[in-house]
């Protein structure tokens, strides 16, 4: 594999831009559907006859088929051909999502977002490959801001196009929706995009193997962790013993194995390996907040499902503003001081929301969104470039899909760790705010005298448990944000581990 020289691409292509189109097409199908579905979910239950609990293997499903195949991305794409690896996975998610509008049980509805799991798991590294291989080192850092729009963009836009979709046509546009971008876009790769050459490579199934274990194992706890109210219950329990052996299985074979799954090397180049740290700490501080917020909006202030993700939506006007900004700043100014300013805007942005209560209007959430875009962009994109800074080029794909499982195991991380602490703070909050409702608390009123209304006091008391109820649950939710405006703060520092890039790549051998 060629290594870049500058103003020279290791892919040379003709038609670079419309090449890009072609690629981020597919990266943001891809990551639309990680969060288009979810707002259709409640429909989606009383079409395949689910319930509340089983329909939830709709989104279970596709996350853990998706962090299972990423490890083997690199394999593939060294025996496949990075190209022929693409084309497949871009035709099977097409055809994947045709068969999930199509499906009338829940079962069928799992089996093929198994399936669509898995070719999504391939779309994210190659196309992040894609954008590198095809443009000149000088302008990495642009195609990494390019690439991370749609990643950070994606997620915001899928709530508000899934609610539109499933209120004025049916679910099963969520789905039906792929097919026109994926045709499009698999013609463009079809005809223009170019690939790496093939390598022979001998797979590590033992590896593999216990990866997969010990992500599913991890995702699965996660998922099922509230619903079976965590370590009280032996299915969690063995979940996380299960994940723990595998993990430790992996890293004794991956450190100690002659031909392992990922080059031993790669774990040797700071950079990437600080990277993979950042991008857990970023699945859990940029998608909790996402995760929290429709609920919020809907259950406490009464929004519409469409009114919800327009009011998210300048988040993503901010992230494109800083992505464009980072990229223009980056090789001017210390990288790592762009990450630094992002955490602080992002952590600002979360204190801002942590001053919310229920008697604000719409703006509070506007504003805040917009200036936690702005953070969001300003840390993901340069920090994607930090960790392939100092990367030597043959190990981009299997770095790319390093950098994904974790960003996707940190997401998973953090939406459960902020539904656990969200669900006992309300229990907790709701509880010492009834504590404050006593005779003295609501002067010239006998609450004891109420109980002789029959009905009337019923209703009162109702009323009364409803208003605790709402106030308990915002507390819960400030505290979340709070949560993570720390977390942003304190992996601050961290930050300075990264090297600053020097211009030249770090050229290592595999033994």
């Amino acid at each position: 594999m060629a290594e870049p020289v500058a103003g020279q691409a290791v892919l040379p292509v003709q038609h670079r831009w419309l090449v890009t189109i072609g690629v981020m097409g597919a990266m943001v199908m891809q990551i639309l559907d990680t969060t288009i579905a979810n707002v259709a979910l409640p429909k989606m239950t009383t079409s395949l006859g689910a319930t509340n609990d089983t329909i939830t293997w709709v989104l279970t499903s596709y996350i853990i088929a998706t962090a299972i195949a990423l490890p083997a991305t690199g394999w593939l794409s060294d025996r496949l051909g990075s190209r022929n690896l693409f084309l497949i996975a871009v035709s099977g998610f097409v055809i994947a999502s045709m068969l999930c509008g199509t499906a009338i049980s829940l079962e069928e509805m799992v089996l093929f977002r198994v399936f669509q799991g898995i070719c999504a798991a391939f779309i994210n590294p190659l196309s992040q490959t894609a954008m590198l291989d095809i443009n000149p080192p000088e302008r990495a850092a642009k195609a990494m801001s390019v690439w991370g729009m749609g990643v950070m963009v994606g997620p915001i836009l899928g709530p508000v196009i899934g609610g539109w979709l499933t209120e004025s046509y049916s679910w099963r546009w969520c789905f039906y929706i792929n097919v026109p971008i994926g045709a499009m876009t698999f013609a463009i790769l079809w005809f223009l995009l170019p690939s790496r050459p093939r390598l022979k490579r001998s797979f590590d199934a033992i590896g593999f193997g216990f990866i997969g274990i010990s992500v599913a194992a991890f995702q699965l706890m996660l998922d099922r962790g509230q619903q079976a109210d965590w370590f009280s219950s032996w299915e969690i329990r063995v979940e996380a013993m299960i994940a723990i052996a595998a993990l430790w299985i992996a890293l004794v074979h991956l450190s100690t194995a002659a031909k392992p799954l990922f080059d031993r090397h790669l774990f040797r180049n700071r950079n990437l390996v600080v990277g993979m740290f950042f991008m857990i700490v970023i699945g859990i501080s940029t998608m909790a907040p996402m995760a929290l917020l429709p609920s919020m909006l809907q259950q406490l202030f009464g929004y519409p499902v469409v009114d919800t993700g327009l009011m998210m939506a300048p988040r993503g006007v901010g992230v494109l503003f800083t992505m464009w900004l980072g990229g223009q700043l980056m090789g001017k100014i210390d990288t790592r001081y762009l990450v630094m300013v992002g955490l602080v805007i992002f952590a600002y942005s979360l204190r801002q929301m942590a001053a919310w209560s229920l008697e604000m209007d719409y703006w509070p959430v506007i504003i805040s969104g917009f200036v936690q875009g702005l953070g969001m962009g300003l840390v993901f994109m340069p920090l994607n470039s930090l960790a392939f800074a100092t990367l030597d080029g043959r190990y981009r794909t299997d770095g790319s899909s390093l950098l994904n499982l974790m960003r996707s195991i940190g997401q998973s991380a953090g939406i459960s760790m902020v539904t656990v602490l969200l669900a006992r703070n309300i229990q907790i909050s709701h509880a010492d705010l009834a504590s404050h409702v006593t005779r003295g608390a609501v002067p010239g009123l006998d609450l004891g005298a109420l109980d002789r209304f029959g009905a009337l006091s019923d209703s009162v008391f109702a009323m009364a448990d409803g208003m605790i109820n709402k106030q308990a649950a915002m507390i819960a939710y400030i505290d979340d944000f709070y949560l993570m405006a720390w977390i942003s703060i304190l992996v601050l520092p961290l930050v300075l581990l990264l090297k600053k890039p020097s211009g030249k790549v770090e050229i290592v051998h595999a033994e």
